[in-house]
């Protein structure tokens, strides 16, 4: 009897920490698709540079991650629970590692990256030829072959990051359909909310490491190691800046490929937490199992399971909540540090740092207690619902209060000022030449802007009517300006003008309500997520979590960003020129209008998912949840198998396990 506990007690243990090494590994799966997530979504800004490409192809390549991924998911989460689902997530992390080592392959296969300015055109010319000079001659690109051109302006190296994107999103399918309903088949229904609370704790380190990578990365040059850093004559606050981007994708795809490693050790099953102890419970759950098999086979349930899906109203409800929020959101993280960039003057490091810093750290604290409480009080459904919708009520009308954090237009003379100063509340077309600079002769479309001495920024110092220079790269001083209409010898200096303490205070307010606005929000996640998982069957539970995913995906991750991308493009107000002529990326945007974009849309969207949110809990109010009735169809999966395994073992302690046909009657 002794050496029967003895094996009881070590099989338990084995069993547990089985369940903690899957947690474990899972969580890094967690933290590795989420490292690369938003290190992609902070690089965009420096895709679409590297590139010259509009921002609503950026969106569209952003969303071919979902692509990918929907491509799949159906498939993954209802066969992947018959094969076996830590192999099948180990290989999807190994996929991701592939989809990160494409991205960054452009960066290997082409030229280095030129951009646009006044200042380098001229460096084969005399000194000051790129300046204004009465009667002079129009500075122009030096004249290019025409092979040339067609290669410039229909390179397509923004493919391979399009398909490396789309293997990225295949590679993550199983991650998480399979881990979540792994974790829910083999843990305590009690302890499966800090599971989970403890698995979304990965998706903040993830994107806190991204971050902060992702930071690091955007201060390095694009080209560095091969070309000489002391003559650039931009810096990373400059939106024609470009940084190593592909740097990072490479560190993502080791990350991806060293995580996928442990899953291929881990059991295709286990026994219910807190099972482990009873051999006859034991015994009875593999019979189950056995029997479920035979009787379901592989493919049988898929119509039935899709059926019983689509006719639970909550679950529906809870997916069409989902679709408005993720619209949402997928819009404003992936266009967050866009939106500090124009609308604060930060640069793409410093705005991806600040995220990371503000956002995340409350997002996980969030996400920990959540599970916690959920745990601790054992809240029900009806409960989980309740909390989730009213906390994420209260961050909804916090986040009206970013309305009034703003700065306005940066002020460059003839695109959102006049040469006078005089502010434009309405852009009304390019008007960079003045009187003061007409005999100039000055180039119009090339952007390479500076500050002038009377805080205004101009396009080129020869907009400027700057006429002599003095230094070299980032410390060169222009002088002699006629539009700078100062006392003494008005000049000017490389790079946009300062916004001001104003505008730094405002960013201050932002980032604060965005830390208390993702503490509420991510408080109110996991019980949210609760409502999701046990408001479906056991055995439909891996395909319906299957399913939000791929509706998430095909109608908010895959349509969000390049929707919004045109409608930011919209807002654009000088692009950027490509050696040919053509227009690049854009330069400036209407600080405004971009912000009307970027706050209003998200708030319209959310505004709509309220109502059916609403009517989830009036339908939970009138539906039998369980512990109110133990007949009810529509109890949660997992407390009916753990009520019906209590009454196993009271009724049958001193009798031997059920044969098959009483399973069968009990099943």
């Amino acid at each position: 009897m002794g050496e029967t506990e003895k094996s009881i007690e070590t099989h338990r243990i084995r069993c547990l920490s089985k369940v903690k090494m899957f947690l474990l590994a899972l969580t890094c799966a967690y933290v590795s698709k989420t490292l690369s997530g938003s290190y992609m979504n902070s690089m965009l800004t420096q895709i679409e540079r590297q590139f010259n490409i509009p921002t609503s192809l950026v969106g569209f390549i952003n969303g071919s991650f979902e692509i990918g991924n929907l491509l799949l998911i159906i498939f993954v989460s209802y066969f992947g629970t018959k094969l076996h689902r830590p192999i099948m997530i180990g290989v999807g992390c190994a996929v991701m590692g592939l989809g990160c080592f494409l991205i960054s392959l452009p960066h290997f296969l082409m030229d280095r990256y030129e951009y646009e300015s006044t200042v380098s055109l001229s460096s084969n010319m005399s000194s000051n030829s790129f300046l204004c000079t009465e009667n002079g001659t129009e500075i122009s690109r030096p004249t290019q072959d025409p092979a040339a051109c067609v290669k410039e302006v229909k390179s397509f190296m923004w493919v391979y990051v399009l398909v490396g994107n789309i293997i990225r999103g295949m590679g993550e399918t199983p991650i998480m359909p399979l881990g979540i309903s792994y974790i829910e088949d083999f843990s305590k229904s009690e302890n499966s909310p800090l599971y989970i609370g403890v698995i979304e704790t990965g998706t903040i380190i993830g994107p806190l490491i991204g971050l902060l990578l992702a930071s690091f990365c955007a201060n390095i040059y694009v080209d560095t190691g091969s070309v000489n850093t002391d003559d650039l004559t931009i810096t990373p606050t400059d939106t024609r800046w470009v940084g190593a981007w592909w740097f990072g994708f490479l560190i993502c795809a080791g990350v991806n490929v060293l995580t996928a490693v442990p899953f291929f050790f881990l059991p295709k099953t286990l026994p219910k937490e807190g099972l482990e102890d009873n051999p006859d419970i034991i015994k009875e759950e593999k019979h189950r199992g056995e029997f479920k098999k035979e009787k379901q086979g592989i493919t049988k349930d898929f119509v039935p399971f899709m059926k019983s899906l689509s006719c639970n109203p909550i679950y529906m409800l809870f997916i069409l909540i989902s679709v408005l929020q993720f619209n949402a959101f997928v819009n404003m993280f992936s266009f967050m540090p866009k939106y500090l960039e124009q609308q604060y003057g930060k640069s793409t490091a410093e705005a991806i740092f600040l995220i990371g810093i503000y956002n995340l750290p409350p997002i996980c604290i969030g996400y920990i207690l959540g599970g916690l409480i959920m745990k601790k009080f054992k809240i029900t459904v009806k409960q989980a619902a309740h909390v989730a919708c009213w906390l994420s009520l209260l961050e909804y009308l916090l986040y009206f209060l970013s309305f009034l954090m703003t700065c306005k237009n940066s002020p460059v003379a003839g695109i959102t000022t006049s040469y006078e100063g005089i502010h434009q509340d309405v852009y009304v077309g390019n008007k960079v030449i003045a009187d003061c600079n007409k005999v100039c002769n000055c180039p119009t479309k090339i952007w390479d802007p500076v500050c002038g001495d009377n805080g205004l920024s101009y396009m080129s110092a020869c907009l400027a009517g700057c006429e002599t220079s003095v230094g070299t790269g980032l410390s060169m001083v222009f002088r002699n300006c006629s539009c700078i209409q100062t006392p003494g010898n008005a000049s000017a200096v490389l790079g946009l003008c300062y916004k001001g303490y104003d505008c730094s205070l405002m960013l201050q307010y932002f980032l604060i309500l965005s830390t208390v606005s993702s503490f509420i929000y991510s408080l109110a996640a996991i019980p949210g997520y609760m409502v999701l998982l046990r408001c479906i069957k056991a055995e439909e539970k891996s395909l319906g979590v299957g399913v939000h995913t791929f509706c998430t995906r095909i109608f908010a991750g895959i349509p969000a960003p390049i929707y919004f991308g045109a409608l930011v493009d919209s807002t654009c107000l000088h692009w950027g020129t490509l050696k040919c002529g053509k227009p690049g990326a854009c330069r400036i945007y209407d600080a405004t209008n971009f912000r009307h974009i970027y706050l209003g849309l998200p708030a319209g969207l959310r505004a709509v998912s309220y109502f059916p949110a609403f009517l989830t809990l009036i339908l939970l109010r009138k539906r039998h949840l369980p512990g109110e009735n133990d007949s009810a169809g529509t109890e949660l999966a997992d407390t009916k198998v753990i009520e019906k395994e209590n009454e196993c073992k009271d009724g049958h302690k001193n009798s031997k396990v059920l044969n098959d046909e009483e399973l069968k009657t009990k099943l």
